[in-house]
């Protein structure tokens, strides 16, 4: 989709600090971090929300993307004190760019609720 942030950054268009990259997904560092580690986890394919990851394809690269981020958040060294992974759905829930993405979070004690 030509006007969303997220499938820019997925082209290169718009440049990202780039954490790991397959074919299926993109992780970068979020430039707004809420955690020491903070990196966002996208699919290359355009999807709104969680919402729309509907069907057995879809479901599938949920599947994959939730896999990819543990793998990142393991690449970075979170797994001893642990990590968050979270995806927010529509505008109450915060998500403020229409393309799914997981943020993950770590490297300090996260507190519960988050807000």
């Amino acid at each position: 989709m030509a006007d969303c942030l997220f499938c820019r950054i997925v082209t290169g268009e718009i440049p990202a600090t780039i954490v790991k990259r397959t074919e299926e997904a993109v992780a970068f560092r979020d430039i707004d971090a809420r955690a020491p580690t903070h990196v966002l986890v996208i699919p290359t394919q355009h999807i709104p929300a969680v919402r729309e990851a509907t069907g057995p394809e879809r479901e599938q690269l949920l599947g994959g993307l939730l896999a990819f981020a543990a793998q990142v958040a393991s690449e970075l060294g979170l797994d001893k004190g642990g990590y968050r992974i979270v995806t927010n759905t529509g505008p109450d829930a915060g998500q403020s760019v229409d393309h799914l993405h997981l943020h993950v979070l770590g490297g300090r004690r996260l507190t519960w609720p988050p807000g």
